[in-house]
């Protein structure tokens, strides 16, 4: 299976926000409000500047996904590209589709002149952490502490 990638279209909200609570049950068990991620999703495809979104088709479908943002470096004067809400539906995976999307999003990244891309990755994901190095991805030395207001 080669998918074919692409950025997303309004049309695929609800295959990203069905994507997006699956993802959050497999990696983490927690159980995400339809009424929330499905604006959060719709934001996201109604402004690029929260964020892009990149999916994989094949056989007519969407079979992966990933969604990009952006933070700003001031020591490397550049933008870092964050790999977010990455998902392959489990018919896909170990098919190369993550792998094309990751290729696709760092060939966009390095044309917008991008300093790096990063992404982070739920400690216990054991199998995704596996995937990301076989990419030329490594661990940055950084830990993410957060503190989340409202729902999550």
């Amino acid at each position: 299976m080669t998918p074919s990638i692409r950025r997303a279209r309004p049309g695929d909200a609800a295959t990203i926000a069905s994507f997006n609570a699956a993802l959050a049950k497999e990696t983490e068990d927690v159980v995400l409000d339809p009424a929330v991620i499905g604006p959060g999703v719709r934001a996201v495809l109604g402004d690029p500047a929260r964020g892009l979104y990149w999916v994989a088709e094949a056989g007519g479908r969407v079979v992966g996904q990933t969604m990009v943002t952006f933070e700003w470096s001031d020591w490397r004067n550049g933008f870092l590209w964050w790999i977010q809400s990455v998902y392959v539906a489990p018919e896909a995976r170990e098919k190369g589709v993550f792998k094309a999307l990751h290729g696709r999003i760092v060939e966009e990244a390095r044309k917008a002149g991008a300093a790096g891309i990063r992404l982070y990755v739920f400690d216990a994901n054991a199998r995704a952490q596996t995937v990301y190095a076989r990419l030329g991805m490594k661990d940055g030395r950084y830990r993410v502490l957060e503190q989340m207001f409202g729902a999550h």
